[in-house]
């Protein structure tokens, strides 16, 4: 039997207004897993009007009382990973290891946002005046518009409302169309029933036609005073853009054309694992997934064949076998993006090392291309699918150039078995993010997460997140009467 989800508006489960659904769609079999109401902007109104509400007493709610309903949230996530594993294999392919460390790392996400409730927030100030006290304190801003991806959903979904409910503010989430239980109300069911009031987390579903007018409603708000986005770059844009008209900052985490940099110091089957890895994993459909694997020439025919012998050995298909590595895409278009992404390639000169080829429905095998030149869409679009471009450099400043040449700037990985080579490169890589050791893919709760360029903007993670999410006030007290010239 069909599963239906309506919205999520103060606390209850409510349909739309319009008594319209949407479907959601399993990748692998093309089957309806789920329908889910769809919203029109009166439905928005509701939604945020419900925050508005609840936002006062959600602000003046005393601290420890907050932090007890994260901290439960974290163990009631954990105690759903299985629930969880079932929802993502659905909606969007997902592979069981895929899915739990999806569940881990947003309950440390949640945990950590029960620490920031509790913490110091403000400095005291120097005052000009004799005897005055002037404060910097951190306050709540007010209703946050979250916008969540389909890729990494419980996470993503997780941190679109963590920091800014721990900031004391309320949400409107709108869910990726592509997986709006698992980003969306699967983690406003495990809030509520960890305690959360009414009204401080409202879910809003919608038809993907109806995106773009559900998704202004919410921006245009003047309830709403922050959004946070994670998703595309043209996406991003186009949300960026809607903020800034209506004067409301925002937190866009956007795409990546991430470079996995082997130096000529690396260990060559570390290497080969760690690029493996943040390459293919979740099929390559992560925003710090290695677009570009750069290689020290001196290790390239060792590193090539090894790596080219490992991807073709991956197991790729079915997200529900144990074994599979390489699951399908979101969607079977997106997997016919990714080929003719390849096919323009090989047109144009590029050669397959292993893979390639045309999509089984969802299913794209893991490719690896060389010889790619700056002509080929690939050189310069974000793959987010199974796919990697290797080339190879001859010393580092080639290194910093070929890693520095895209318009993005999310994250790295650099190959070396000498941190001090590691840290010299890291410091010129115009990233927001660099691992030294390792390779792109990683996210820790505590630390600062965002790009530069068109990778967006802000910071969510640790101190910053609750940074990102509130304002800063300054308050004075005067301890004696001041003198007026009149």
């Amino acid at each position: 039997m069909t599963l239906h989800r309506d919205l999520l508006i103060d606390g209850k489960d409510t349909p739309a207004v319009s008594g319209r659904t949407a479907e959601d769609l399993t990748p692998y079999t093309g089957e309806v897993f789920a329908t889910v109401a769809a919203a029109g902007t009166e439905d928005v109104a509701r939604a945020v009007a419900a925050a508005d509400t609840a936002f006062p007493a959600w602000a003046a709610l005393a601290p420890f009382e907050r932090r007890t309903i994260f901290l439960t949230a974290a163990d009631l996530l954990e105690s759903r990973a299985a629930r969880a594993a079932e929802i993502m294999a659905q909606e969007t392919g997902g592979t069981a290891p895929w899915a739990h460390f999806n569940v881990g790392l947003a309950a440390n996400i949640l945990r950590e946002a029960a620490a920031a409730i509790t913490a110091p927030r403000g400095e005291v100030l120097s005052a000009q005046e004799a005897g005055a006290l002037g404060l910097a304190v951190r306050e709540p801003a007010g209703v946050v518009a979250a916008f969540a991806p389909w890729n990494a959903p419980v996470i993503l979904g997780v941190r679109a409302v963590a920091a800014p409910l721990a900031a004391g503010n309320t949400v409107v989430l709108k869910p990726s169309e592509d997986a709006p239980l698992a980003c969306g109300l699967f983690v406003a069911d495990v809030l509520r029933d960890a305690g959360l009031p009414d009204g401080v987390l409202n879910v809003v579903t919608n038809a993907r036609e109806d995106a773009a007018e559900v998704a202004e409603a919410l921006i245009a708000d003047p309830r709403v005073r922050i959004v946070n986005f994670t998703g595309s770059t043209g996406v991003g844009r186009t949300i960026g853009s809607l903020a800034a008209r209506h004067l409301k900052p925002a937190v866009l985490e956007l795409g990546g054309k991430n470079a996995i940099i082997v130096l000529d110091d690396a260990d060559v089957d570390h290497a080969v694992n760690a690029a493996a890895f943040g390459v293919f994993m979740n099929s390559g459909q992560i925003c710090m997934s290695g677009d570009r694997i750069l290689v020290h020439e001196n290790l390239a025919e060792e590193f090539t064949a090894k790596f080219a012998a490992k991807v073709a050995a991956l197991p790729c298909g079915d997200p529900a076998q144990p074994s599979t590595v390489v699951g399908p895409l979101i969607t079977a278009d997106s997997a016919r993006r990714v080929a003719a992404l390849v096919r323009d390639a090989v047109d144009k000169g590029a050669t397959v090392l292993t893979g390639g080829g045309e999509p089984d429905g969802a299913v794209h095998p893991a490719t690896v291309l060389t010889d790619v030149t700056p002509d080929m869409e690939i050189h310069h679009a974000e793959a987010f699918g199974p796919v990697c471009v290797l080339a190879t450099f001859a010393d580092d400043d080639r290194a910093v150039a070929l890693a520095n040449s895209t318009d993005h700037g999310l994250t790295c990985g650099i190959i070396t078995e000498n941190g001090t080579h590691g840290l010299k490169v890291a410091r010129r890589v115009r990233t927001g993010i660099v691992h030294i050791n390792d390779q792109s893919v990683a996210d820790e709760p505590q630390a600062p997460f965002g790009g530069v360029k068109h990778s967006g903007y802000g910071r969510f993670g640790g101190r910053w997140g609750i940074e990102a999410f509130s304002d800063t006030r300054w308050i004075t007290l005067a301890t004696q009467h001041a003198h007026y010239p009149f």
